[in-house]
Parts: C-alpha cells; sequence; structure tokens
C-alpha cells in the first residue's frame, strides 16, 4: 500500500503523513512537492491506494490537479486539502472529481477521520471477491462492503446521524461514505440510491 501526500509546503506535508501513519502504521507513505514528481516515484514505490493532494502546486493550481489525477487514476481515491474555506472551493473541487475536500484549517481529527474513510473503503473493496458467491454480492458488483451497509441503513430511513450510530463511526465520516456511494452508482440521492438498490437486488423485498 504506497500513499502519496503531494503538497509542496514541507510543515503541512509532515502534519498529513504524521495522520496517515496513525491512522494506517503499515503503509508507504510518499511525500512529493509536485505532480511532475509522481510518474517517477510510482515507478519506485508502487501502485496508488489514496492521493492526499494540496489544491495549489507549483506545477498545479486550482482544480487542475484534481482533474489530471483523476483522468489517470480514475478508481483511486483522491482527498484534497487547502487553505481556502469549504464554502468557496469545495463543490468544484468534488465536481472535477475529489472524493472528499478538506478545509486546512479543520484541524487532524476532521483530517483522520476523512483519511479513515477513504482507507477503509479500500480495504472493503479488496475482500470484495469473497461476497461474489452470494446473491447480494453478486447483484452488488461494484459495491463495498460499507457501501451495502449503507444502502441498507437508508432503506430503513436512516438519517446521517443515525447511521453513524448504527455503524459506530462518526457522522463526517458517514457523509464521506455517502458521497462515494453516490459517485460509484451514478445518483445524486437517497432515493435513486434505493431505486438502484432495488433494482440490483440489495434489499429483501418488504423494503
Amino acid at each position: 500500500m504506497s500513499i502519496y501526500v503531494i503538497d509542496d509546503h514541507p510543515l503541512m506535508r509532515d502534519a498529513v503523513s504524521m495522520v496517515l501513519r496513525r491512522v494506517r502504521p503499515a503503509a508507504n507513505i510518499v511525500e512529493l512537492d509536485r505532480l511532475s514528481r509522481l510518474s517517477s516515484a510510482i515507478d519506485k514505490h508502487g501502485a496508488p491506494t489514496l492521493f492526499c493532494l494540496d489544491l495549489n502546486l507549483p506545477d498545479a493550481s486550482g482544480c487542475s490537479g484534481v482533474v489530471s489525477l483523476r483522468e489517470e487514476f480514475s478508481d483511486v481515491p483522491l482527498a484534497v486539502y487547502s487553505a481556502s474555506p469549504a464554502e468557496d472551493m469545495e463543490q468544484l473541487c468534488l465536481a472535477s472529481g475529489a472524493d472528499v475536500y478538506i478545509d486546512k484549517a479543520t484541524g487532524s481529527t476532521r483530517l483522520a477521520d476523512s483519511l479513515r474513510a477513504l482507507l477503509s473503503e479500500d480495504t472493503d473493496a479488496d475482500s470484495d471477491g469473497d461476497e461474489a458467491d452470494t446473491p447480494a454480492g453478486a447483484a452488488a458488483g461494484k459495491l463495498t462492503k460499507r457501501q451495502v451497509q449503507l444502502v441498507e441503513c437508508i432503506a430503513r430511513g436512516y438519517g446521517n446521524r443515525e447511521i453513524a450510530e448504527h455503524l459506530q463511526v462518526s457522522e463526517h465520516t458517514i457523509k464521506v461514505h455517502m458521497y462515494r456511494l453516490f459517485k460509484r452508482i451514478g445518483v445524486t440521492s437517497r432515493t435513486q440510491a434505493l431505486h438502484y438498490a432495488r433494482i440490483n437486488g440489495l434489499l429483501p423485498s418488504k423494503h
């Protein structure tokens, strides 16, 4: 597992890497100060399982780095963090392909929650093959275990807070998972997610 932290500010890069080592101690954390060094780093350290990207780099600004990474690594989770307030850049970054936007002023706890959510989905995806023999697993296809759990909670009428309590994670983590669920199946609402679940046989008939 190689996680790439791309930020030209050494102190911030170190801070993000420190959080990642706490969240995933066994991970290989690769620190880069610009996007142009990513290709050679991947040749040396292996395929990425997560990108942590600063919004403004010497060779990328605005959402250009997000677009570049998403075009080349469409399935790799991408966390963007920036000094720009969320209300200014979050929607644009998400629309460009980021999985989560993190304001640098938000603190290490929020950062850890977001990164843990993305990494846990990666772990879930690794074990999806174990479920392929079950009817739900076959129907789910591209859904992770966590995403199937989300769909089941949506069917029960749970809000984000109730889902967080049920799955014993933070509400912010649920927001990250929910966004990735919607993006993965190509929907924009809970109603559409439920429709997807029904036509793919992910829910008992009573739902």
